[in-house]
């Protein structure tokens, strides 16, 4: 249930070229490449979501040597059969149809991935707590403000069941960006003034518009274009813009802003009912204005495009870029680097920093809470666009508004 990983790759490459930033580890180059396999047995695995990203992740599980791949679920048989053909994972251990994941939960896997579509994150996440499986999370967390306190919920849980809980973010995984975001926090930009964040690129699912070509989709239809479907996806702020936003708010030392304003639309998009552009205004605490813009649109060339963020301040700048460069300029110059690899080798330090917590009992669980208002960020973003008006920080706690998905005519 995920865009295909060559895709989701290209996208990001195009766009921009964890637990580590959260306990202070830090990505080196050699972090990323193999390395004898941990002692003691392997952590039975299994993977809930099984498209391209989906089956991408269960393999650097198993190359991380620490995990066994012993069962797989999604929605579509073809994509759980993708997964066995990959892994060898056995066709009684594949499970498929929305409850096929319960399936999975009931056998003997000690960890899971969830790579669904956002929508069934929260539940899935609180349901593996319950059936007493560690879980690994993709971002976003959730599509609307229940579904985030549903997994602030399922984190504490499994922290109080001794049960390792970790979202999974490539950039607070990264050196360059834990350095630089410290040295701010630090006083290295002085006070801070105003920011910029921005996520501009063009679609990363063109491909799926084929299964929304004809007048009113089926769910299953709708299903196979989840990233083009406002309930599945979160829409194009929550379920992409993320990364930048999540950069935003970890610079703003993870406090949350106290409102927003926005708009946005669509002008390209052919299909779907997410939109294809967001412009909102993130007001923080000390009269700090942060503007954010995102498009998924053909840019026509124009430049700079990507996952960026700048915060200026009264004593220098800091810049950064999603697999792109990061540095600080002005009086405490730092020239900081670029990783182009961050797609792969954040992943790859998440998941060695999710088998140390396994192996070592640390479940403190420590992504959770910042994730989980990084998300809350967006929907702050998103709301205020929909509406064209100001939207609180206050209020947006109070909402009790889900995003709907009718999955009557499919198969349990």
């Amino acid at each position: 249930m995920e865009t295909s990983v060559t895709d989701r790759r290209r996208f990001l490459a195009a766009a921009g070229g964890s637990a580590v930033a959260a306990i202070g580890g830090r990505l080196r180059a050699e972090d990323a490449k193999p390395k004898p396999a941990p002692a003691g047995p392997k952590v039975k695995f299994g993977l809930i979501g099984c498209g391209g990203r989906g089956r991408m992740i269960a393999k650097l599980f198993a190359e991380h040597g620490g995990f066994e791949v012993v069962a797989g679920a999604d929605y579509f048989q073809d994509r759980v059969d993708e997964l066995g053909k990959e892994l060898n994972v056995p066709a009684d251990r594949l499970y498929t149809g929305l409850n096929g994941y319960k399936k999975l939960l009931e056998s003997d896997v000690q960890a899971v991935a969830i790579e669904t579509p956002p929508y069934f994150h929260p539940q899935q996440a609180a349901d593996a707590v319950e059936a007493g499986k560690h879980v690994y999370l993709a971002k976003p967390i959730a599509v609307d403000v229940p579904g985030c306190q549903s997994v602030s919920e399922s984190g504490k849980k499994a922290a109080g069941k001794k049960l390792v809980f970790m979202v999974d973010f490539q950039t607070r995984a990264d050196e360059f960006f834990i350095e630089a975001i410290k040295r701010v926090h630090a006083g290295a930009i002085g006070e801070m003034a105003f920011g910029e964040a921005v996520y501009h690129a063009e679609c990363p699912f063109k491909r799926m518009y084929e299964s929304l070509q004809k007048p009113n989709p089926t769910a299953e239809e709708r299903l196979r274009a989840w990233g083009l479907d406002r309930a599945l996806s979160g829409d194009i702020i929550t379920e992409q813009n993320i990364h930048t936003l999540d950069v935003m708010n970890w610079i703003m030392d993870n406090r949350a802003p106290l409102w927003a304003d926005g708009t946005g639309g669509r002008t390209q998009r052919p299909v779907g009912d997410c939109w294809d552009h967001f412009v909102c205004m993130f007001q923080y605490p000390n009269n700090v204005g942060i503007t954010f813009s995102s498009r998924q649109m053909v840019g026509h060339g124009t430049k700079p495009d990507g996952i960026r963020n700048r915060m200026f301040g009264s004593k220098g700048v800091l810049e950064t870029q999603y697999a792109g460069a990061v540095l600080i300029r002005g009086e405490n110059f730092y020239r900081g680097g670029e990783n182009p690899q961050l797609y792969k080798t954040g992943i790859v330090v998440n998941i060695a920093a999710f088998h140390k917590s396994i192996a070592g009992g640390d479940f403190s669980n420590p992504t959770v809470e910042p994730s989980v208002q990084s998300n809350l960020v967006t929907i702050l973003g998103r709301k205020a666009a929909y509406t064209g008006g100001r939207v609180t920080w206050d209020a947006l706690l109070k909402d009790d508004e889900r995003l709907a998905f009718d999955t009557k005519g499919m198969k349990g």
